[in-house]
């Protein structure tokens, strides 16, 4: 089995368009949705969920104002200032370091665990699915994304599957950061602008950092069409494979509108022939 990481330098490029289309392609396959913070592709896959999971992961101290005798010893040791004059944790503020429960001389503190989001394994009409909801202002999305993974990955080998098609995260943080490790490739989906190009840059870096063999291709070429060249020299100077251009194309938004991928849409339009001609160069690099 082997996992192809879709991701991108910042949003909005058109990665989840993309993997969608893929999953319109590709055989013998498992979908999987690392973009936890942002979760989008469930818009156009329509799962239907078999199995809801809690995610759960760190603490947030609670204070027991029965017990508490308001001694502030708690206040003094907190470095986030998360305890309030009224002796009240700000959840969002507390980090969940637990020096405050461990070092209450009343043991007024409980230190529960969070339940930040809720994962899902699912069925779509593509394929079996492993996705995720991560709560609103909730943290820990890199342990989430590391979750997700390995759930499409038990998928895989429960059903005899050989390919994980993953729609990566955005950006160079943690969560993209959990979403390569182990990936037999990653494609990078660059758009045309001065900020697509840094931001594709600094996510080559990363992959190039982690040692997995890293490809490209610009969405949207025909905007900027020079800018999309100054893509593809840079990824050629860095040994990065240019698998194809895509131009713009409204068909990729019409087709979102009714929740289908590009391919169900229309494959006859000039965006879908560019996604066969990069997938059909994708499947060859993946069997080699």
């Amino acid at each position: 089995m082997k996992e192809l990481v879709i991701i991108s330098g910042k949003g909005g490029t058109g990665k989840t368009s993309l993997v969608a289309a893929f999953a319109s392609l590709a055989e013998n396959k498992v979908l999987c949705d690392a973009d936890v913070d942002a979760a989008n592709l469930h818009l156009i896959m329509a799962p239907d969920i078999k199995e809801r999971h809690d995610f759960q992961s760190g603490h947030t101290a609670i204070i027991n104002q029965d017990v508490c005798t308001q001694c502030g010893l708690c206040r003094d040791l907190c470095r986030w200032d998360a305890i309030s004059e009224d002796f009240v944790v700000d959840p969002i503020e507390c980090e969940g370091c637990g020096v405050c429960y461990y070092f209450c001389p009343e043991e007024a503190i409980d230190f529960p665990v969070n339940t930040c989001g809720e994962w899902y394994i699912s069925d779509t009409r593509f394929g079996p699915m492993a996705h995720a909801r991560l709560g609103i202002a909730e943290d820990n999305s890199g342990k989430l994304v590391t979750l997700i993974r390995q759930e499409g990955k038990k998928l895989a080998e429960e059903k005899n599957l050989d390919l994980l098609l993953t729609d990566g995260p955005p950006g160079v943080g943690c969560p993209v950061i959990a979403s390569l490790g182990g990936a037999a490739a990653v494609l990078i989906v660059a758009e045309p602008t001065v900020s697509g190009r840094h931001d594709m840059e600094r996510v080559a870096e990363l992959a190039a950092f982690f040692k997995i063999p890293a490809m490209v291709c610009v969405n949207k070429f025909d905007l900027n069409p020079d800018m999309g060249q100054a893509i593809e020299s840079f990824a050629r100077e860095r040994d990065i494979v240019v698998m194809g251009r895509i131009p713009f194309d409204s068909a990729f938004t019409k087709a979102m509108v009714q929740g289908k991928t590009i391919v169900e849409f229309d494959g006859h339009c000039e965006g879908c022939k560019a996604v066969r001609e990069i997938w059909d160069k994708l499947a060859q690099r993946l069997e080699n």
